[in-house]
């Protein structure tokens, strides 16, 4: 063998010895990062002792059933903080989703004081889950409201007749899977829906009605499915007060007694390392050490999540005014 051949079999020989150590690295970096969270945790079993503190949670985003979310809820009901803020920014989602977390909001309130900070949008669903609290602070800038229901579908009927397709079907009944966007929505299917979705609001009002404690009269006002600044809501008796988290920890403290000057903690109530970020970016690591950069990049491309929203929606969003 030539002097040539034996220094590139030795280069490869060290690559690989360097390769297999680089992910060893990551392995272990990885085995620390679950180390440390799992004993720092708010939401783990091995959190730091909360005797004397006030509870942080955040609602964001889109709202859906999530059963990790109720089963951190009732820990939190179980632990030793002695209020909580509840932090909302959402313009809704579900309405199922909406009402299930509004009900564990409600036994939540129901161990510990609680109170609601508005940071950009309680709307819709978002609104739902913040009529638990007994007392609602918002912004003067937020949004707030949006009362009300809607049942969406896309209808591609005329797509299909123009690229000459057609949706073959047997059903049990007219109504069955209907409507299905596939045809167009028969006076029946849509009378049906619109039945749905007046149920719905119906219960959507009277739950702001008694929360809220407004007449008939307030209650018409605010509830055509517009949003309302916080200024404004303030007036229409959809929030209590202006202002922030110092608001909601004075109000705490005058009207429930909690002690003055408790520190304030995160709770977790998403899963432990529920959004595997530190897993991608490990993930990303390693493939550049095994030389694949750019599938790396397209993991990195890849964290924007698609929600998919099914049934009846409490949901806000720029052009949806219901």
């Amino acid at each position: 063998m030539s002097l040539e051949s034996d220094v590139i079999v030795d280069r490869r020989r060290i690559r690989r010895k360097l390769t297999f150590w680089r992910v060893a690295a990551v392995l272990v970096a990885i085995l620390a990062v679950v180390a440390v969270g799992a004993a720092l945790s708010p939401a783990g079993k091995g959190a730091l002792t909360t005797t004397g503190s006030i509870a942080r949670i955040k609602i964001d985003g889109l709202i859906r059933s999530n059963s990790d979310r109720i089963e951190a809820l009732e820990r939190l009901e179980k632990s030793s903080h002695a209020a909580v803020i509840v932090h909302i920014n959402s313009p809704g989602g579900t309405t199922a989703g909406s009402e299930e977390l509004y009900t564990a909001l409600m036994r939540l309130k129901a161990k510990k004081p609680m109170v609601v900070v508005v940071e950009g949008l309680a709307a819709s669903g978002g609104y739902i889950a913040a009529l638990a609290s007994d007392h609602i602070i918002a912004q003067q800038s937020s949004l707030v409201g949006s009362i009300g229901v809607l049942f969406q579908y896309p209808n591609v009927s005329e797509l299909m007749k123009t690229v000459g397709v057609k949706v073959e079907e047997v059903k049990s009944s007219p109504l069955k899977a209907a409507p299905n966007g596939f045809e167009p929505t028969s006076p029946e299917a849509r009378a049906a829906l619109e039945s749905l979705v007046r149920d719905s609001y119906a219960w959507f009002r009277d739950l702001v009605k008694t929360r809220r404690t407004m007449d008939e009269a307030q209650l018409g006002v605010v509830a055509d499915g517009r949003v309302f600044t916080g200024r404004q809501a303030v007036g229409l008796k959809l929030i209590d007060e202006l202002g922030d988290e110092k608001t909601a920890v004075a109000w705490l403290e005058s009207e429930k007694k909690v002690k003055s000057g408790l520190p304030i903690r995160d709770f977790k109530l998403a899963p432990q390392f529920g959004d595997l970020t530190f897993l991608r970016a490990a993930a990303t690591i390693t493939l550049d050490a095994l030389g694949l950069g750019a599938v790396a990049r397209q993991l990195e491309q890849s964290g924007v999540e698609r929600l998919g929203l099914d049934g009846m929606l409490a949901l806000w969003a720029p052009g949806s005014a219901r």
